[in-house]
C-alpha cells in the first residue's frame, strides 16, 4: 500500500503503538509511509531516544500517534488501564511484548501469567472490531470516533539468531527452546484473535525467519523490510475491517 493510500486510511486517525524496540522499529516503518525523507530526519533524534515515548502528530492527514515505551507486559496493562480512563479510545491499537522478559527473568510460566493479566484488562476496553467488521459503524478511514471500535494488533517477538546475539547473556538465556516457551505461553493466553482472543498477530517471527540471517545485525534487531511487511499486514487487515475500496 502505497502513500496516497496510507494516508487516506489512517486519516484522522489516532494510532497508539506500545512495546519495546521492535515496536519503535514498527512505528519508523509506518512514518515513513505518511512523512518525507526531510520530515523524518527532523524527528530522527527524538524518535530514537532510548527507553523513551515518542508523540507526533502528522498535521497533513490528522494522524495522531503515540509510541508508549513498554517493555514488559505488566507496562502494557498499566497502559491499557490509562486508556480506560480517557473519554475516547484510539483507533488502532499495537502492543508487543517479551524479549525483555525473556532476558531479565527467563521465566515463561510468568509471562504467560501476565499475558492473562493483560487479557483480562483489555476484556474491559470496549469496543473491539470483529473480524468480519460486525457491531461497528464504519466509516471512510479507519476513524477517529471510539464508538466505531477499537482495531487491536499483537507485534510478535522476531525469530533470535543466537550466534548474533551480542552478549553471552543473551546467548545462553534467549535459546530457541526458550523462544519456543514462551511462544507457547502466548498461544495459551488466549490472547490472540486465532486462539478467541482480540488482537491480530503481526507475525515477526515468521517474517523475520524469511528474511533471514543477513537481514539482522544483532540477532535480534531486523532491516527495515522485516517491519515494513509488518506495517503493510496491519494496513490491510485494517482495510478490510474498514470495509474500504481503494
Amino acid at each position: 500500500m502505497g502513500r496516497v493510500d496510507v494516508s487516506d486510511l489512517l486519516n484522522g486517525s489516532w494510532v497508539v503503538v506500545a512495546g519495546d524496540s521492535q515496536a519503535r522499529l514498527f512505528v519508523v516503518s509506518l512514518l515513513d509511509l505518511v512523512m518525507d525523507e526531510n520530515e523524518m530526519g527532523l524527528i530522527h533524534e527524538d524518535l530514537f531516544k532510548r527507553h523513551s515515548d515518542y508523540h507526533i502528530v502528522v498535521e497533513d492527514i490528522g494522524l495522531r500517534l503515540d509510541f508508549i515505551w513498554s517493555p514488559y507486559v505488566s507496562n502494557l496493562t498499566e497502559v491499557v488501564d490509562g486508556l480506560k480512563r480517557n473519554t475516547t479510545l484510539p483507533d488502532v491499537l499495537v502492543m508487543g511484548s517479551g524479549l525483555w522478559h525473556m532476558l531479565h527473568f527467563t521465566d515463561y510460566v510468568e509471562y504467560g501469567v501476565s499475558l492473562r493479566k493483560l487479557r483480562d484488562s483489555l476484556g474491559r476496553l470496549l469496543p473491539v472490531v470483529n473480524t468480519d467488521g460486525s457491531d461497528v459503524e464504519v466509516g471512510v478511514g479507519v476513524g477517529s470516533d471510539s464508538g466505531r471500535g477499537l482495531h487491536l494488533f499483537w507485534l510478535g517477538m522476531p525469530t533470535l539468531i543466537n550466534g548474533l546475539l551480542n552478549t553471552e547473556e543473551k546467548r545462553v538465556k534467549m535459546t530457541s527452546e526458550m523462544c519456543g516457551a514462551y511462544d507457547q505461553e502466548l498461544y495459551n493466553s488466549k490472547i490472540l484473535r486465532r486462539d478467541g482472543g482480540s488482537f491480530l498477530l503481526l507475525d515477526v517471527e515468521m517474517i523475520s525467519s524469511k528474511c533471514g540471517v543477513d537481514c539482522s545485525f544483532d540477532g535480534m534487531h531486523y532491516k527495515d523490510a522485516v517491519y515494513e511487511a509488518c506495517v503493510q499486514v496491519m494496513l490491510n487487515a485494517l482495510l478490510i475491517e474498514s470495509h474500504q475500496k481503494l
